[in-house]
């Protein structure tokens, strides 16, 4: 186990660093320019020169590269071009809100997926499947702009029920944020709906094809203590790694929704960066994305290796 914990947080710092290169580099070739996306079409060329020389944008590439990554290792994000400060306020305050968002769609999609998946799998073929199987397929090719805009039009103008936009200001109750934040929530709901319950499905059809399921059936335990000791605990394990992949996906794709319903998340913070091309924001915000990315998929292979011994026996003899 130890061993597997270090290969996996040395791949882990190879990712980063790998991230680090294509983020920073990437970031550079964007078409525009830092001073003159600040200072306006209106400033004059002379004006330009001077802010971007403070800014630092007139170095080498690499000098700007190793001066960032050494201000990375001590803890420093970098400065702001657009905000002159600290990018690390503002990305910590744009990632909890999004940790928020997708906390609320988490626990509402895994659940629902998992109990769609499973419910699939045992009225397998029938209509219930195809219901289940259909819909959620359907569902998951719904852009969340579209959907969120049904949502905004239907619960928001209509029926005014639910506010139109996620923020709840400051010092708002946990309840008043938990209304604010439930229809944004939806439309990642919707999309992760299918893939979870999708891969439910197939776990559980083969668990309950696998010889200790019917093992367990010929000894006589009923049919509700068998799917939940035998047949739940190992099908879910391949559900696992598609909630973790998806993490990913819900801290950092997150911009149509977070901009659609007016919400400071991290999705929105860089994609205001790459517009006003504020390069340190940019890139430090991707780079918490990767952070939270890789995190998540070790936590899920952990987690997959406490539910199953024989990952625990191969990483120990690997």
């Amino acid at each position: 186990m130890a061993m597997f914990l270090l290969r996996r947080l040395g791949l882990m710092v190879l990712t980063l660093w790998i991230l680090s290169l294509i983020v920073f580099f990437a970031g550079q070739v964007l078409p525009g320019d830092p001073g003159r996306a600040i200072l306006g079409n209106l400033a004059s060329p002379d004006a330009v020169r001077v802010l971007d020389h403070q800014l630092g944008v007139d170095r080498p590439l690499l000098v700007r590269y190793f001066s960032w990554l050494g201000g990375l290792l001590h803890g420093n994000l970098g400065t702001s071009y657009e905000f002159r400060a600290a990018v690390g306020p503002f990305v910590r305050a744009a990632l909890l809100n999004s940790l928020k968002l997708a906390a609320l769609a988490f626990v509402i999609v895994v659940p629902l997926g998992i109990l769609g998946g499973v419910v699939a799998a045992l009225f397998a073929g029938r209509w219930v499947d195809r219901v289940i199987s259909v819909t959620g397929l359907s569902l998951a090719t719904v852009p969340e702009f579209v959907s969120g805009i049904v949502l905004i039009v239907i619960f928001g103008v209509e029926l005014k029920v639910l506010p139109v936009s996620a923020s709840a200001g400051q010092g708002a109750s946990v309840g008043s944020q938990f209304k604010h934040l439930i229809l944004p929530a939806i439309p990642l709901v919707i999309v992760l709906f299918g893939y979870i319950a999708r891969m439910a499905r197939a776990g559980t059809i083969e668990a309950l094809n696998s010889d200790y399921t019917r093992a367990a059936v010929l000894k006589g335990l009923p049919r509700p203590v068998v799917i939940r000791r035998h047949v739940l605990r190992n099908s879910l394990l391949p559900t696992i790694t598609v909630i973790a992949t998806q993490t990913g996906y819900l801290i950092g794709g997150l911009v149509v929704v977070e901009d659609l319903f007016n919400y400071q998340g991290i999705g929105n913070l860089i994609f205001k960066a790459a517009q006003s091309k504020d390069f340190p924001m940019l890139q430090s915000g991707v780079l918490v994305i990767g952070i939270v990315y890789v995190l998540a998929t070790l936590a899920a292979d952990l987690l997959l290796m406490y539910l199953n011994p024989r990952l625990r026996t191969g990483a120990e003899t690997s």
